[in-house]
């Protein structure tokens, strides 16, 4: 059918007309809206398309099609030995997207790779010149720095590196041992201080309440009293005391004699 209409149409240029056709159909391409194409007309390159629909030209122009979506790379485990002489592995997982695509397809082969390879070489170098105590406890620092390096490193790649972060610090045996070890330590030397702590401050306020008792007598009469009460209460047993004689003395007259 198709032929017949070619040939009513065309004549013997037919056959030529529907190649051409048949060509350019096939140069059209979709690209979506994360997607750019990125156009060679005989190897030279002469711009980036999309999103939507493209012709590209059969037999003189090629297209190459880049995702423009954030990537997320997760970076192997590598082995480090740390400034202050321990091994260790470390992972880390990378975000980061193309935008530039034409950078992206022609300063390097392949992006993907190349920023992989990028990627564990600097987290590798960034880790070795930080001690073990550092990469524990400052974390983001090392993750802002790779992150830097690695933003820097690729940008003629028109790739942008948005975040790095440190999965997993990989500890050896003995270490995590040792470490274990002075956490114990260091949580019994602060119960010893709150100990002490304690204590110091135990001891100044006896201080302070014998100041008052010793400036005012009365006071520690009232506490005697104060015990035998309390003792009377707790116990049902009788508990004999021998009575001081200052106890007595604020009840006797300021005249009289002490008892022989």
């Amino acid at each position: 059918m198709f032929e017949s209409m070619f040939e009513s149409m065309f004549g013997p240029l037919a056959p030529i007309a529907f190649l051409v056709i048949a060509l350019l159909v096939s140069g059209l391409k979709v690209l979506k809206e994360f997607e750019r194409g990125v156009i060679f007309r005989l190897g030279r390159l002469v711009g980036v398309r999309g999103p939507g629909l493209t012709l590209v030209i059969p037999l003189l122009e090629t297209m190459e099609r880049v995702d423009l979506r954030t990537v997320t790379m997760d970076v192997p485990p590598q082995d480090v030995i740390t400034k202050d002489n321990v091994s260790v592995k470390v992972n880390a997982v990378l975000y980061f997207r193309c935008v530039d695509p034409a950078k992206a397809i022609t300063e390097v082969v392949d992006y993907l790779v190349a920023t992989s390879q990028l990627a564990q070489t600097t987290l590798r170098s960034v880790c070795g010149q930080r001690e073990l105590d550092e990469l524990l406890a400052a974390r983001d620092q090392v993750n802002q720095h790779i992150q830097e390096i690695l933003d820097q490193q690729t940008d003629p790649w028109g790739i942008k590196v948005s975040t790095v972060e440190i999965k997993h610090i990989d500890l050896p045996q003995e270490m995590q041992r040792a470490m274990a070890a002075e956490a114990e330590a260091e949580r019994e030397r602060r119960a010893k201080v709150i100990n002490a702590e304690g204590e110091f401050q135990a001891a100044q306020r006896l201080a302070e309440a014998s100041a008052i008792i010793a400036a005012h007598p009365t006071a520690l009469q009232l506490r005697f009293l104060q015990t035998l009460g309390e003792i009377a209460t707790e116990h049902g047993s009788t508990t004999i005391f021998p009575l001081p004689v200052d106890l007595l003395k604020p009840f006797l007259p300021s005249g009289g004699t002490d008892p022989a």
